[in-house]
């Protein structure tokens, strides 16, 4: 049996690592030409289940880098801090988690914590800003529509809507066979 798949009957299991190796391509002809942008960011947007992890996963194997798992690094080495000194010191952290890395590359993944209101931070700005001096692609739990790229909904305390134009996006969603890429 195929791990990270349990009981999936095997055609569903098939047409998953085929739709993967479809995004991971899209994800990889998105990074081709990227080092002459300012920001060398690619963002895997979908919802939960959508096979965004799984996604960066077999990029990160072709590649040979690792997934940063940015929710548990960041949480970790915040827990020690007071609420003002996380809300200063995120930045920081993140950059320093991400500069520990090896090559050009990262892959940042479960990022989910930097929408949290309490930290007070403009998540997209944070992955610009790391992406000017590396190449990185992160996943991004939301979608676009109607040209905007948005995580969560309205309602919700960390709703976030930005214009999806000048950025490099892979969008997935469930049930599609195939990926949507923007810009």
């Amino acid at each position: 049996m195929t791990r990270g798949f349990g009981a999936v009957p095997l055609a569903m299991r098939t047409g998953r690592k085929m739709q993967t190796r479809s995004v991971v391509d899209q994800i990889r002809q998105r990074l081709s030409g990227i080092a002459d942008n300012y920001n060398r960011l690619v963002l895997l947007v979908g919802p939960s289940g959508s096979g965004r992890t799984a996604a960066l996963r077999v990029l990160a194997d072709a590649e040979n880098v690792p997934v940063l798992n940015v929710g548990a690094e960041i949480s970790r080495q915040l827990l020690d801090l007071t609420e003002r000194q996380r809300v200063l010191q995120l930045p920081k952290l993140l950059e320093d988690a991400v500069g520990g890395l090896p090559g050009d590359l990262t892959i940042l993944d479960n990022a989910e914590v930097l929408f949290n209101p309490v930290l007070k931070q403009d998540p997209l700005r944070l992955l610009q800003g790391l992406s000017r001096d590396r190449t990185i692609v992160a996943s991004w739990l939301g979608d676009v529509d109607s040209g905007h790229l948005t995580y969560a909904v309205p309602e919700h305390p960390e709703f976030r809507r930005y214009p999806s134009t000048d950025l490099l996006i892979v969008c997935l969603r469930h049930g599609d066979e195939s990926a949507k890429v923007q810009r």
